[in-house]
């Protein structure tokens, strides 16, 4: 979208529900860098991509060792890889091109979440948030995982305080814990039960800095804004907060050595939290102080200007909308099913939320016309007004054009070929050669039916169809159609419903089939009739004793 065409003082977020996506049962959703392709990872093991713009399938990976739900979807930093998180404890790196299997690891637990490590183009480290471990770094060359610490030990002995409740085999319960890359990829930030943000060195794992979140709750979520400046948490207390990232965004573990330096005198948890107050800094937190709702699945905008939360209750499909500054510009209600997962486009005021029924719901904005964005000399007028033109506006060469000069040279050729960079890609490596788009794949033709009324049949099929709920609401939603649907089970549902209906096209009323009858009968005997004619004189004709009350018999 052209950024002069849009109006400032309307706001960059969606409104209204544009149209929805469907094809099986979908659970989690991401984007591409662009935001061309859209990932969604549904119920039976399978990862689709979408042709944002299109709004067409453009691949479907499917593998037949998973049956198990998708818990999570990862883009690569140039879109040639995804990363699938399945429930059957499995990590699969798929090539988007080839729709190959690069590798598959089976971890002990489920993991949740998992995220490729930003700082490549063929990424082959990820980060893992099992449902009962600590957030593990996995190599998926080779298999091999790195447990990273979620807690720092007491100053006094030396060790991780013991948790009161256990399981009843003496082992400790675990809270499913939250972690993230920082933009490059050099320091992980991990959340974890007792609400304290920890900056981890994965290569050496080990902690650098604390940073204790008021009110100590559960952090269950934890998100980097696109340009890496901006931390969100969202915690157990129904708050999400916003933190400023104080670290430069490159060499930000180098940053972390140096802080450690200026406080050598202090040691343990004191140094970490010292240490911390100078990577984060709490920036706005965001509430609902009236229903005191959870959020799920909270994030960025593209720009990092708007803050997005969905609503956790059940039966409800809210999404709130606040700006940096903390305040609610929006609340955007869709149908009474509960939102499970939601993300904002990387470049468009566009919100794409999942539903419970496995639906994807698009949220974009309803833009009012603006011409004066067009023209800047156009002017609107709320009532016709009496125009006086000028003495010179209808000649060929107006004096006012005379004096201008035009410093534009018209003889210089203008280059169509060379892409100038992005503000919002400005880490873009133009030597990598990004996957934006996919190939279109012809779907096979549905092979022609010989016998016409099987076609007649497959169209009263299709014009039941279209009396079904689903389609009434396509036609004010735009809702896109399932276009990786089977052939072939779309032609054994016609071809079922087609047999019925030749049935009932063969077995018509006793009345239609003596009409029918009468019909085939009087033009079969055209010359005993034509006798009959011949014989009998115009004047009995008049009087009513015609051919048509005559004996055919004779």
């Amino acid at each position: 979208m052209n950024a002069p065409i849009i109006d400032p003082l309307q706001g960059d977020f969606p409104e209204v529900i544009e149209e929805y996506l469907e094809h099986g049962v979908m659970k989690c959703i991401a984007f591409n860098r662009r935001g061309t392709l859209l990932a969604a990872g549904c119920s039976d093991g399978n990862c689709v991509i979408w042709d944002f713009e299109t709004r067409g399938i453009a691949k479907e990976l499917r593998d037949k060792e998973c049956n198990a739900a998708i818990t999570s979807v990862c883009w690569s930093k140039y879109g040639h890889r995804i990363l699938v998180s399945a429930a059957d404890k499995s990590l699969t790196l798929w090539d988007v091109v080839s729709g190959e299997r690069i590798t598959r690891t089976i971890l002990q637990q489920t993991p949740l979440q998992a995220r490729l490590h930003p700082g490549s183009s063929t990424p082959s480290l990820c980060l893992a948030c099992p449902l009962s471990s600590a957030p593990m770094i996995v190599d998926l060359t080779t298999g091999s995982t790195t447990v990273l610490p979620v807690s720092v030990p007491d100053a006094g002995n030396g060790l991780v305080p013991a948790s009161r409740n256990k399981f009843s085999d003496g082992t400790p319960p675990f809270t499913p814990t939250a972690a993230c890359f920082n933009k490059y990829g050099d320091l992980v930030y991990v959340g974890n039960s007792k609400g304290e943000i920890l900056i981890i060195d994965y290569k050496t794992i080990q902690v650098h800095a604390m940073v204790p979140v008021t009110g100590g709750a559960v952090i269950k979520n934890i998100v980097f804004s696109r340009n890496g400046q901006y931390l969100l948490t969202n915690s157990n207390d129904r708050t999400l907060r916003i933190y400023e990232n104080l670290l430069p965004l490159k060499d930000g573990r180098r940053a972390l050595d140096d802080l450690e330096a200026t406080h050598k005198e202090l040691n343990g948890v004191e140094k970490l939290k010292a240490v911390g107050s100078k990577c984060l800094t709490l920036f706005r937190d965001f509430q609902d102080s009236v229903t005191k709702v959870h959020w799920k699945a909270p994030c960025f905008s593209g720009d990092g200007e708007w803050v997005v939360g969905g609503c956790a209750s059940k039966g409800e499909h809210k999404i709130y909308i606040w700006d940096r500054a903390g305040h609610l510009v929006k609340i955007l209600e869709g149908p009474k099913e509960a939102l499970i997962d939601l993300a904002w486009h990387p470049v468009h005021p566009i919100v794409v939320s999942v539903s419970l029924t496995g639906l994807v719901y698009i949220w974009a904005k309803d833009y009012t016309e603006n011409w004066s964005a067009f023209a800047p000399d156009f002017k609107e007028l709320e009532e016709n007004e009496e125009y006086v033109e000028r003495e010179d506006e209808f000649d060929l060469v107006p004096e006012t054009e005379k004096v201008k000069e035009s410093d534009v040279n018209e003889d210089d050729e203008v280059d169509i070929v060379t892409l100038e960079k992005d503000s919002a890609f400005s880490d873009s490596d133009m030597s990598q050669d990004e996957l934006c788009f996919l190939p279109a794949i012809p779907s096979p033709d549905v092979p022609e039916q010989q016998d016409k009324g099987v076609e007649s049949s497959s169209k009263l099929v299709d014009s039941n169809h279209s009396g079904s709920p689903l389609s009434e609401e396509a036609g004010p939603n735009g809702r896109a159609t399932n276009h990786a649907s089977s052939p072939l089970e779309d032609n054994s549902v016609a071809d079922d419903a087609g047999g019925s209906r030749m049935k009932r096209k063969r077995k018509p009323s006793e009345k239609i089939l003596e009409l029918q009858a009468e019909k085939v009968k009087k033009p079969l005997k055209p010359s005993g009739r034509l006798s009959k004619v011949k014989n009998k004189s115009v004047a009995d004709l008049d009087n009513g004793n015609g051919f048509l009350g005559d004996d055919v018999s004779d």
